[in-house]
């Protein structure tokens, strides 16, 4: 291993994995190149296999909010797997993490553990249909929700009661059971559910759009899509994979006075082990088996070394007020670097929400005004995304592979990390427009 380099591996992982790769993202594809392969991970780094160590604003698209491998959380890992890596059984492991989540949160009152962000969106679907007897769902263009059959649509004719898919393989019925409605836009909400309101169980949403660029939405839209389900019977699932336990400890529904009907969770939730979560009212998840009708079961469920992993995270968050720092520090690391921009009139913005931000292009006429559609987007940002994307790596630091896709500020990223990484932003900015 330490003699090979990144293009002979990714050259030999072609020929074993669609793309080479075993999430598209990781392929480089947005923003061209060879994908780098990183062979270790410490705090606010990662270290390549041709022994090179970058600045990583990917923290793996999100869970390691202390950074990689906090010694606090490895200590625990190390103990967990002393005892056991997986039991497939009951344990107190995983109990005392559902019971720390449920004590905090007034709107998870049981949970499920599964395996991924997907597999609990998937799940909770499946409790809302079950649950009001309706088989469509409404989603919002711009939110990603995992890549279940029936959440890989995208909006038809505009409006709803037609919808295409965005993958091969997803049959045309499930798509159909789909509805799309564009962010920040409540007339269109209002209009779907006048047409379909009857057929619709669930609302789906990410409160806190950030899988498509950083889409901050309006509370007041958010309330106003909350208060039109509920008039009409659907309950609200608040997809919180990305911003729960990242934006708060009670996520955007704690931030919005919002108490959604279900939730989910993944991520951070899982100290950078694969847990997912799917939870909220009791009589809702009362209706998941072995209580219920609703099927749904995993050999990995709950792993003994995800939970306490994820429960060692969050217990240092609550003690450290972690919270506090982040917003510090990132809110001061996406000013100074916005003066810069506007200091050398480029037109790019670091929009930021807690510790997630999102460098982009800002359109011509946008002004200082905040996107909160894709439709908005500039559409050259992707092709000058992806100089400043190799402008960075070349200067040693890992931004993710695609314009479209958010940073995180960790509790490894200090001040210091932050000024160095200003830096190499601001230079790769210039390159990307010609300055």
């Amino acid at each position: 291993m330490n003699q090979m380099n990144s293009q002979e591996l990714f050259e030999r992982s072609k020929k074993v994995a669609p793309g080479g790769v075993h999430s598209p993202v990781r392929a480089f594809k947005s923003v061209g190149g060879v994908p780098v392969f990183f062979k270790s991970a410490e705090g606010a780094y990662l270290t390549s296999v041709e022994g090179r160590r970058y600045i990583d604003f990917c923290q793996s698209f999100g869970p390691n909010i202390l950074g990689h491998r906090d010694p606090d959380v490895a200590k625990v890992v190390r103990e967990a797997v002393e005892d056991a890596w997986s039991f497939g059984a009951c344990d107190p492991y995983s109990l005392e993490l559902a019971e720390w989540i449920t004590a905090r949160l007034s709107f998870v009152e049981k949970l499920r553990f599964v395996c991924s962000g997907t597999e609990a969106v998937m799940s909770a679907l499946r409790v809302a249909r079950a649950a009001t007897g309706r088989h469509r769902i409404l989603k919002f263009e711009g939110c990603y929700h995992g890549h279940a059959d029936s959440l890989l649509v995208k909006a038809g004719s505009g409006l709803a009661g037609s919808a295409a898919s965005d993958s091969a393989g997803v049959p045309e019925a499930l798509a159909r059971d789909t509805l799309v409605a564009a962010l920040d836009d409540e007339e269109t909400v209002e209009k779907i559910f006048a047409e379909h309101g009857s057929e619709i169980a669930v609302v789906i949403l990410e409160p806190l759009p950030a899988n498509f660029g950083l889409l901050v939405q309006r509370t007041e839209f958010i309330e106003k899509v909350c208060e039109i389900a509920r008039e009409h019977g659907a309950l609200i699932l608040f997809d919180e994979v990305i911003s729960g336990f990242r934006v708060g400890l009670g996520g955007m529904a704690e931030k919005l006075h919002i108490k959604p009907d279900l939730v989910t969770y993944g991520k951070i939730v899982g100290g950078g082990f694969p847990v997912g979560i799917y939870g909220g009212r009791a009589d809702l998840m009362d209706l998941v088996a072995p209580n219920g009708p609703v099927y749904q079961a995993g050999t990995l469920a709950a792993s003994p070394v995800g939970v306490r992993a994820g429960l060692a995270t969050l217990q240092k968050i609550e003690r450290e007020n972690v919270y506090h720092v982040l917003e510090q520090r990132t809110t001061a690391f996406a000013a100074t670097l916005n003066d810069d921009f506007k200091k050398n009139d480029l037109p790019w913005v670091m929009a930021h929400y807690a510790s997630i931000f999102w460098l982009h292009a800002r359109p011509a006429g946008q002004g200082d005004k905040a996107l909160r559609s894709p439709a908005e987007f500039d559409q050259n940002m992707r092709d000058r995304y992806k100089v400043l994307f190799h402008s960075c790596l070349e200067a040693g630091l890992y931004l993710a592979p695609s314009g479209f896709e958010v940073g995180f500020v960790s509790l490894a990223h200090t001040d210091a990390v932050l000024k160095e990484a200003r830096q190499i932003i601001l230079a790769g900015a210039l390159k990307a427009y010609g300055k």
